[in-house]
Protein backbone atom coordinates (compact mmCIF):
# COMPACT_ATOMS: atom_id res chain seq x y z
CA UNK A 1 0.00 0.00 0.00
CA UNK A 2 1.45 3.32 -0.90
CA UNK A 3 0.23 7.05 0.22
CA UNK A 4 0.08 9.61 -1.87
CA UNK A 5 4.21 10.15 -2.82
CA UNK A 6 3.94 13.81 -2.28
CA UNK A 7 3.34 13.23 1.76
CA UNK A 8 6.41 11.71 2.15
CA UNK A 9 8.24 15.27 0.85
CA UNK A 10 6.43 16.36 3.99
CA UNK A 11 8.92 16.60 7.16
CA UNK A 12 7.49 14.77 10.61
CA UNK A 13 7.38 17.40 12.96
CA UNK A 14 9.77 16.88 15.76
CA UNK A 15 8.76 18.49 18.99
CA UNK A 16 11.35 19.18 21.70
CA UNK A 17 12.77 15.70 23.50
CA UNK A 18 10.08 14.20 26.00
CA UNK A 19 11.54 15.10 29.59
CA UNK A 20 11.26 11.38 30.92
CA UNK A 21 13.05 10.09 27.82
CA UNK A 22 15.98 11.96 29.07
CA UNK A 23 15.85 10.84 32.53
CA UNK A 24 15.96 7.41 31.26
CA UNK A 25 18.49 7.90 28.36
CA UNK A 26 20.93 9.81 31.14
CA UNK A 27 20.09 8.36 34.17
CA UNK A 28 18.47 11.73 35.77
CA UNK A 29 16.49 12.26 38.02
CA UNK A 30 15.54 15.89 37.54
CA UNK A 31 15.49 17.58 34.05
CA UNK A 32 14.53 20.74 32.58
CA UNK A 33 12.24 21.03 29.84
CA UNK A 34 13.27 24.48 28.19
CA UNK A 35 12.86 23.30 24.37
CA UNK A 36 8.76 23.76 23.26
CA UNK A 37 7.79 27.38 24.80
CA UNK A 38 5.73 25.98 27.16
CA UNK A 39 4.65 28.57 30.09
CA UNK A 40 6.97 27.45 32.77
CA UNK A 41 4.46 29.08 35.37
CA UNK A 42 1.91 27.05 34.48
CA UNK A 43 -2.24 27.42 34.27
CA UNK A 44 -4.61 29.80 36.19
CA UNK A 45 -5.84 28.22 38.99
CA UNK A 46 -9.03 29.10 37.66
CA UNK A 47 -8.98 26.94 34.52
CA UNK A 48 -8.10 23.75 36.83
CA UNK A 49 -11.00 24.59 39.08
CA UNK A 50 -12.81 24.79 35.41
CA UNK A 51 -11.92 21.21 34.40
CA UNK A 52 -12.85 19.46 37.49
CA UNK A 53 -16.28 20.59 37.77
CA UNK A 54 -16.83 18.84 34.47
CA UNK A 55 -14.85 15.62 35.24
CA UNK A 56 -18.40 14.22 36.06
CA UNK A 57 -19.70 15.40 32.19
CA UNK A 58 -16.97 13.08 30.39
CA UNK A 59 -19.20 10.62 28.59
CA UNK A 60 -20.68 13.55 26.60
CA UNK A 61 -19.50 15.12 23.47
CA UNK A 62 -18.62 18.79 23.81
CA UNK A 63 -19.94 21.63 22.11
CA UNK A 64 -19.17 21.68 18.47
CA UNK A 65 -19.73 25.29 17.71
CA UNK A 66 -17.65 26.52 21.06
CA UNK A 67 -20.76 28.52 21.83
CA UNK A 68 -19.77 29.81 25.29
CA UNK A 69 -15.95 30.03 24.49
CA UNK A 70 -16.96 31.44 21.36
CA UNK A 71 -18.97 34.08 22.86
CA UNK A 72 -16.78 35.33 25.84
CA UNK A 73 -13.72 35.67 23.64
CA UNK A 74 -15.74 37.71 20.99
CA UNK A 75 -16.68 40.41 23.77
CA UNK A 76 -12.99 40.38 25.23
CA UNK A 77 -11.98 41.40 21.67
CA UNK A 78 -14.77 43.36 20.64
CA UNK A 79 -15.55 41.43 17.44
CA UNK A 80 -18.38 39.59 17.02
CA UNK A 81 -19.03 36.07 17.90
CA UNK A 82 -19.20 34.77 13.68
CA UNK A 83 -15.43 36.40 13.41
CA UNK A 84 -14.23 33.47 15.30
CA UNK A 85 -13.01 29.93 14.64
CA UNK A 86 -11.60 27.47 16.79
CA UNK A 87 -9.21 24.74 16.31
CA UNK A 88 -7.41 21.84 18.01
CA UNK A 89 -4.39 24.28 18.50
CA UNK A 90 -3.44 26.94 15.98
CA UNK A 91 -1.53 23.69 14.56
CA UNK A 92 -4.78 22.58 13.34
CA UNK A 93 -6.07 25.99 11.84
CA UNK A 94 -3.26 26.04 9.34
CA UNK A 95 -4.35 22.92 8.37
CA UNK A 96 -7.78 23.48 7.58
CA UNK A 97 -6.72 27.41 5.63
CA UNK A 98 -4.26 25.08 3.43
CA UNK A 99 -6.86 22.36 2.92
CA UNK A 100 -9.49 25.42 2.16
CA UNK A 101 -7.08 27.38 -0.39
CA UNK A 102 -4.54 25.58 -1.40
CA UNK A 103 -3.82 22.76 -4.07
CA UNK A 104 -2.11 21.90 -7.15
CA UNK A 105 -1.28 24.69 -9.39
CA UNK A 106 -1.59 27.18 -6.73
CA UNK A 107 1.24 28.44 -4.37
CA UNK A 108 1.82 30.20 -0.72
CA UNK A 109 4.51 32.71 0.23
CA UNK A 110 6.54 32.24 3.57
CA UNK A 111 9.69 33.38 5.15
CA UNK A 112 12.49 31.16 5.42
CA UNK A 113 13.31 30.01 8.41
CA UNK A 114 10.13 30.42 10.12
CA UNK A 115 7.48 27.84 11.77
CA UNK A 116 7.41 24.68 10.06
CA UNK A 117 4.23 23.89 9.20
CA UNK A 118 3.93 26.33 7.02
CA UNK A 119 5.93 24.49 4.69
CA UNK A 120 4.45 21.02 5.13
CA UNK A 121 1.26 21.88 4.71
CA UNK A 122 1.89 23.88 1.25
CA UNK A 123 3.68 20.39 0.70
CA UNK A 124 0.28 18.02 1.66
CA UNK A 125 -2.13 19.53 -0.20
CA UNK A 126 0.49 19.82 -3.50
CA UNK A 127 0.89 23.66 -3.43
CA UNK A 128 4.11 25.61 -4.64
CA UNK A 129 6.51 26.79 -1.90
CA UNK A 130 7.46 30.87 -2.37
CA UNK A 131 10.01 30.89 0.44
CA UNK A 132 11.46 34.51 1.05
CA UNK A 133 14.67 34.42 3.22
CA UNK A 134 14.57 36.73 6.79
CA UNK A 135 16.36 39.85 7.20
CA UNK A 136 17.90 40.11 9.79
CA UNK A 137 15.80 37.42 11.53
CA UNK A 138 12.79 39.04 10.58
CA UNK A 139 10.39 38.67 7.70
CA UNK A 140 11.18 40.69 4.48
CA UNK A 141 7.50 41.85 4.21
CA UNK A 142 8.53 44.17 1.31
CA UNK A 143 10.56 41.03 -1.01
CA UNK A 144 7.36 39.02 0.16
CA UNK A 145 5.44 41.30 -1.57
CA UNK A 146 7.02 41.27 -4.56
CA UNK A 147 7.43 37.52 -4.45
CA UNK A 148 3.72 37.19 -4.67
CA UNK A 149 2.19 36.09 -8.64
CA UNK A 150 -1.49 35.13 -9.72
CA UNK A 151 -0.68 31.64 -8.65
CA UNK A 152 -0.38 32.57 -4.82
CA UNK A 153 -3.49 31.73 -3.02
CA UNK A 154 -2.22 31.66 1.02
CA UNK A 155 0.99 34.54 2.67
CA UNK A 156 1.88 32.70 6.09
CA UNK A 157 3.52 36.20 8.38
CA UNK A 158 4.90 34.71 11.75
CA UNK A 159 4.85 37.78 14.04
CA UNK A 160 6.63 37.23 16.43
CA UNK A 161 8.43 34.93 14.86
CA UNK A 162 9.23 31.59 15.47
CA UNK A 163 12.25 30.45 15.86
CA UNK A 164 13.69 34.34 15.97
CA UNK A 165 11.34 35.71 18.30
CA UNK A 166 11.59 38.83 16.03
CA UNK A 167 8.27 40.76 15.32
CA UNK A 168 7.21 43.16 12.26
CA UNK A 169 6.12 46.90 12.94
CA UNK A 170 2.71 48.30 12.79
CA UNK A 171 4.29 50.58 9.87
CA UNK A 172 5.60 47.65 8.13
CA UNK A 173 2.82 45.76 8.01
CA UNK A 174 0.30 48.13 7.22
CA UNK A 175 2.90 49.06 4.22
CA UNK A 176 2.57 44.78 3.61
CA UNK A 177 -1.05 44.80 3.49
CA UNK A 178 -1.27 47.49 1.20
CA UNK A 179 0.36 45.43 -1.92
CA UNK A 180 -1.22 42.33 -1.14
CA UNK A 181 -4.07 41.94 -3.67
CA UNK A 182 -7.27 41.51 -2.31
CA UNK A 183 -7.82 37.89 -3.53
CA UNK A 184 -4.69 36.67 -1.38
CA UNK A 185 -5.26 35.86 2.21
CA UNK A 186 -2.74 37.01 4.67
CA UNK A 187 -2.33 34.47 7.83
CA UNK A 188 -1.01 36.41 10.81
CA UNK A 189 0.15 33.55 13.68
CA UNK A 190 0.19 35.79 16.60
CA UNK A 191 0.74 32.35 18.53
CA UNK A 192 2.84 34.55 21.41
CA UNK A 193 0.99 38.09 20.97
CA UNK A 194 0.46 38.34 24.48
CA UNK A 195 4.45 38.15 25.63
CA UNK A 196 4.72 41.52 23.36
CA UNK A 197 6.24 44.42 24.71
CA UNK A 198 6.97 46.51 22.40
CA UNK A 199 5.08 49.58 21.64
CA UNK A 200 5.61 48.95 17.91
CA UNK A 201 4.11 46.04 17.62
CA UNK A 202 0.92 46.12 15.30
CA UNK A 203 -2.51 45.52 16.88
CA UNK A 204 -4.16 43.52 14.11
CA UNK A 205 -7.79 43.11 15.29
CA UNK A 206 -9.23 46.56 13.91
CA UNK A 207 -7.12 45.75 10.95
CA UNK A 208 -9.59 43.55 10.04
CA UNK A 209 -12.44 46.06 9.39
CA UNK A 210 -10.11 47.29 6.22
CA UNK A 211 -8.55 43.54 5.03
CA UNK A 212 -11.33 41.55 4.56
CA UNK A 213 -8.47 39.09 3.18
CA UNK A 214 -6.99 38.95 6.47
CA UNK A 215 -6.89 36.29 9.95
CA UNK A 216 -5.60 36.59 12.48
CA UNK A 217 -4.26 33.47 15.00
CA UNK A 218 -3.89 33.29 18.17
CA UNK A 219 -3.51 29.80 21.01
CA UNK A 220 -3.95 28.99 24.73
CA UNK A 221 -0.95 27.18 24.50
CA UNK A 222 1.30 29.48 24.97
CA UNK A 223 0.70 32.39 27.88
CA UNK A 224 -2.32 30.61 28.69
CA UNK A 225 -0.52 27.54 29.92
CA UNK A 226 -3.01 24.84 28.19
CA UNK A 227 -0.73 23.41 25.97
CA UNK A 228 -2.12 20.02 26.78
CA UNK A 229 -5.60 20.99 26.18
CA UNK A 230 -4.74 22.53 22.58
CA UNK A 231 -7.31 25.17 22.02
CA UNK A 232 -6.41 27.84 19.11
CA UNK A 233 -8.56 30.43 17.03
CA UNK A 234 -8.23 32.71 14.87
CA UNK A 235 -10.27 35.88 14.15
CA UNK A 236 -11.52 36.99 10.55
CA UNK A 237 -14.38 38.43 8.55
CA UNK A 238 -17.69 36.57 9.29
CA UNK A 239 -17.30 35.65 6.04
CA UNK A 240 -14.01 33.64 5.42
CA UNK A 241 -15.36 32.11 9.10
CA UNK A 242 -17.78 30.62 7.30
CA UNK A 243 -15.81 29.26 4.34
CA UNK A 244 -13.60 27.56 6.59
CA UNK A 245 -16.61 26.05 8.56
CA UNK A 246 -16.77 23.72 5.50
CA UNK A 247 -13.19 21.68 6.31
CA UNK A 248 -13.34 22.00 9.98
CA UNK A 249 -14.05 18.38 11.70
CA UNK A 250 -17.35 17.81 14.12
CA UNK A 251 -16.21 18.40 18.10
CA UNK A 252 -12.45 19.60 16.96
CA UNK A 253 -11.87 20.82 20.02
CA UNK A 254 -12.86 19.40 23.68
CA UNK A 255 -15.21 20.64 26.38
CA UNK A 256 -11.90 20.24 28.96
CA UNK A 257 -9.85 22.98 26.47
CA UNK A 258 -13.16 25.13 26.57
CA UNK A 259 -13.98 25.71 29.66
CA UNK A 260 -10.39 26.12 30.63
CA UNK A 261 -10.00 28.26 28.07
CA UNK A 262 -12.85 30.55 29.14
CA UNK A 263 -11.65 30.47 32.59
CA UNK A 264 -8.13 31.42 31.66
CA UNK A 265 -9.44 34.22 29.44
CA UNK A 266 -10.78 36.15 32.61
CA UNK A 267 -7.79 35.57 34.78
CA UNK A 268 -5.97 38.53 33.06
CA UNK A 269 -3.52 38.89 36.19
CA UNK A 270 -1.83 35.52 35.73
CA UNK A 271 -1.72 36.88 32.43
CA UNK A 272 0.07 39.92 33.48
CA UNK A 273 2.14 38.22 35.92
CA UNK A 274 3.57 35.89 33.41
CA UNK A 275 4.28 38.76 30.76
CA UNK A 276 6.52 40.56 33.52
CA UNK A 277 8.07 37.09 35.08
CA UNK A 278 9.35 36.22 31.07
CA UNK A 279 10.60 39.76 30.69
CA UNK A 280 12.74 39.33 33.88
CA UNK A 281 13.92 36.32 32.97
CA UNK A 282 14.04 37.33 29.22
CA UNK A 283 16.69 40.03 30.62
CA UNK A 284 18.62 37.06 32.81
CA UNK A 285 19.86 35.56 29.45
CA UNK A 286 20.57 38.89 27.41
CA UNK A 287 22.95 40.27 30.64
CA UNK A 288 24.72 37.40 30.61
CA UNK A 289 25.07 36.74 26.92
CA UNK A 290 26.08 40.44 26.29
CA UNK A 291 28.89 39.80 29.28
CA UNK A 292 29.89 36.67 27.68
CA UNK A 293 29.78 38.51 23.85
CA UNK A 294 27.44 36.67 22.26
CA UNK A 295 24.86 37.49 19.62
CA UNK A 296 21.48 37.44 19.77
CA UNK A 297 17.89 37.66 17.87
CA UNK A 298 15.90 40.55 20.22
CA UNK A 299 12.94 38.54 20.89
CA UNK A 300 9.35 39.68 21.68
CA UNK A 301 8.00 36.12 23.06
CA UNK A 302 9.04 33.87 25.56
CA UNK A 303 12.34 32.26 23.86
CA UNK A 304 15.31 33.50 23.04
CA UNK A 305 17.68 32.37 19.82
CA UNK A 306 21.53 32.93 20.47
CA UNK A 307 24.20 32.30 18.68
CA UNK A 308 26.81 29.68 21.11
CA UNK A 309 29.57 29.80 17.95
CA UNK A 310 29.65 25.91 18.37
CA UNK A 311 28.11 22.93 16.98
CA UNK A 312 24.63 23.19 17.72
CA UNK A 313 23.75 19.57 17.69
CA UNK A 314 26.87 18.79 20.16
CA UNK A 315 25.74 21.57 22.60
CA UNK A 316 22.79 20.29 22.60
CA UNK A 317 23.78 16.84 23.64
CA UNK A 318 26.34 18.92 26.07
CA UNK A 319 22.80 20.14 27.84
CA UNK A 320 20.96 17.24 27.80
CA UNK A 321 23.39 15.28 29.48
CA UNK A 322 22.92 18.09 32.62
CA UNK A 323 19.47 17.10 32.66
CA UNK A 324 18.89 20.40 30.24
CA UNK A 325 16.46 20.21 27.25
CA UNK A 326 16.64 23.23 24.38
CA UNK A 327 15.82 23.17 20.63
CA UNK A 328 19.35 22.70 18.31
CA UNK A 329 19.49 25.43 15.52
CA UNK A 330 20.38 22.55 13.54
CA UNK A 331 17.02 21.72 13.46
CA UNK A 332 15.86 25.25 13.11
CA UNK A 333 17.55 26.41 9.97
CA UNK A 334 20.11 28.08 12.35
CA UNK A 335 23.44 26.35 13.00
CA UNK A 336 25.37 27.33 15.61
CA UNK A 337 22.28 28.75 17.67
CA UNK A 338 20.09 27.26 20.31
CA UNK A 339 16.82 28.36 20.66
CA UNK A 340 15.90 28.28 24.46
CA UNK A 341 12.72 29.14 26.46
CA UNK A 342 12.55 31.45 29.40
CA UNK A 343 11.92 29.83 32.31
CA UNK A 344 11.36 30.25 36.00
CA UNK A 345 15.00 32.21 37.48
CA UNK A 346 15.78 28.88 38.91
CA UNK A 347 15.59 27.04 36.05
CA UNK A 348 17.20 29.92 33.97
CA UNK A 349 20.43 30.08 36.49
CA UNK A 350 20.99 26.30 35.93
CA UNK A 351 21.16 26.24 32.40
CA UNK A 352 23.22 29.75 32.52
CA UNK A 353 25.84 28.15 34.92
CA UNK A 354 25.69 25.70 32.27
CA UNK A 355 26.21 27.42 29.25
CA UNK A 356 28.79 29.48 30.77
CA UNK A 357 30.96 26.10 31.25
CA UNK A 358 30.31 25.49 27.60
CA UNK A 359 31.27 28.94 26.39
CA UNK A 360 34.57 29.20 28.50
CA UNK A 361 35.44 25.46 27.50
CA UNK A 362 35.04 24.08 30.87
CA UNK A 363 32.28 21.63 30.01
CA UNK A 364 33.91 19.02 27.66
Amino acid sequence: MQPKQRILNAPVYQPGKPIDDVKREFGLTEVIKLASNENPFGSSPKAKAAIVEQLDNLALYPDGASLNLRWDLADFLGVKPGQLFFGNGSDEILLMISRAFLGEGTNAVMATQTFSQYRSNGIIEGAGLIEVPLKDGVHDLEAMAAAINEQTKVVWVCNPNNPSGTIVTTSELEAFMKKVPKNVLVVLDEAYYEYVVDPEYPQTVPMLAEYPNLIILRTFSKIYGLAALRIGYGVATEELISSLEHVREPFNTGTLGQVAARAALKDQDFVKTCRDRNREGMKQFTDSFDEWGLSYYPSQTNFILVDLKKDSDEVFKKLLSQGIIVRSGNALGFPGFQRITIGTKEQNDKILSVLKEIVTGALK
